[in-house]
């Protein structure tokens, strides 16, 4: 039987500071080290676009991060978009917490089993309240809503109208532009 070693997220980072993963894109998901997938242009494109969007859309009540580290209690993940609260200040010496994530959204072009059941139920462990996939094959925004237990009790998904967030509800998103 094949025993494998979790890293805990205190190790992680002493592996980041010593600069043996610094050429390497990698992310930290239940205590295991794993390689991210390449970015393709549309990918790029599409979180970009997204992005600008929100901050657009959220100026003056929250900082919107593209691929940057949330440090969760067994994984440090880099959602593709991270919306979490102000000020900026707070994040000087360490990534996000849980508590400072309003919701947190990944693009999938070549992920989205991944996103949909792995990250999940990481994101939902975490009690992130709220948690949305782009899938941009379909053209279609999955939300995950209702937390209990650590998971979404709740999914829809949305191809057209306007969305509101269980952070924001008076900010009304078009979905067309999401997707």
């Amino acid at each position: 039987m094949i025993t494998i070693a979790k890293w805990s997220v205190e190790d992680y980072h002493k592996i980041i500071e010593t600069g043996i993963l610094s050429d390497r894109p990698v992310e930290l998901l239940e205590g295991t080290i794993i390689e991210m997938s390449p970015e393709c242009p549309l990918h790029r494109k599409k979180c970009d676009s997204v992005a600008d969007y929100l901050r657009e859309k959220l100026k003056g009540y929250a900082k919107v991060y593209e691929a940057h580290p949330t440090t969760l209690s067994t994984s440090e993940p880099e959602p593709d978009i991270a919306i979490v609260r102000l000020p900026i200040s707070l994040y000087d010496n360490r990534h996000p917490y849980p508590e400072d994530i309003y919701w947190l959204i990944e693009i999938s072009d070549k992920t989205l089993s991944k996103d949909l059941q792995q990250k999940r139920l990481i994101y939902g462990n975490a009690g992130i309240r709220q948690y949305w996939v782009i899938d941009v094959e379909k053209r279609e925004l999955k939300v995950f809503r209702n937390l209990l237990n650590g998971d979404y009790q709740k999914q829809e998904t949305y191809t057209t109208g306007t969305i509101s967030t269980l952070a924001f509800p008076e900010i009304q998103l078009c979905v067309e532009r999401i997707i």
